[in-house]
Parts: structure tokens; sequence; C-alpha cells
């Protein structure tokens, strides 16, 4: 028989692909942080990779998912900033921080270079005014 039979390789093909679908959404790195909902819709996606800096529960600041000092924090960003070629930067914190803590944080990225910084919550979380609201009466 002089043609090639490619039965077996779709079959191949086709696990492949449902094994990529399966793993793909479980690639995520990150630290598992409570993040506050909010009615905000999602940033537009870019090509190069996100850099996240997220502050845990306990007060640990992250990038990525290392673990960084807060008084070398701004030196770290500074050397992340000086190799990326966009200075868009997302902050994760836990919705049990305070915001002073938060601001800190906003502070230095800002202070390291990093002046676009998008910040990460949840979607679907209450909305002031708007067709979610209700009257009281």
């Amino acid at each position: 028989m002089s043609e090639i039979n490619v039965t077996p390789f779709v079959d191949v093909m086709l696990v492949l692909l449902i094994i990529f679908m399966v793993a793909a959404p479980l690639l995520t790195v990150g630290v598992p942080v409570e993040l506050p909902e909010t009615s905000a819709n999602a940033l537009p996606g870019s090509e190069e990779e996100p850099l996240t800096v997220t502050v845990a529960a306990d007060g640990r600041v992250l990038i990525q998912t290392t673990e960084v000092p807060r008084d070398t924090l701004i030196p770290r960003l500074r050397a992340v900033a000086a190799e990326r070629e966009g200075d868009k930067i997302f902050l994760r914190a836990d919705g049990g921080i305070s915001y002073a803590e938060v601001m800190q944080v906003m502070g230095a990225l800002n202070a390291a270079g990093f002046n676009n910084i998008g910040l990460v919550t949840e979607t679907g979380g209450p909305s002031l005014g708007g067709a979610d609201a209700g009257s009281e009466g």
C-alpha cells in the first residue's frame, strides 16, 4: 500500500491537545491571595510576560513567586526594569492588607521606574451606583 495511514497520528495529536488544554490553567504561577472583588473590566493583554508583585496576607512581598525583603525591593525592581521593554507591572494585594501597606509597595514600584501599575482584583464584585445599586427607601 502506498498511502500513509494518518489515523494514529491524529489520535495522538488529539490526546496531546486535550492534555495541554487541561494542564494550561494549572501552569499559572502565583501565591494564594484573597483578592478584593470589583466591577472593573480586565486590562488588555500584552506580548511580554506580565511582571507581578504580590503582597501576601502576612505582609510578605513577592516578585513573581520569589520572596523579597522590603529593604531590597526597590533595587531588585530596578534591576528587573532594566531588562524589560515596558514599564507595566501588576500589583496583587490580599484584601486584608491595609491601604497604607499597599500604597507603600506602590510607592516602591514607582520609585523603581514602573509607572504603569495595574491593580489585580477578582471580577464580579459590587459596583458603586449604576444598574447594580439598589435603592433604599
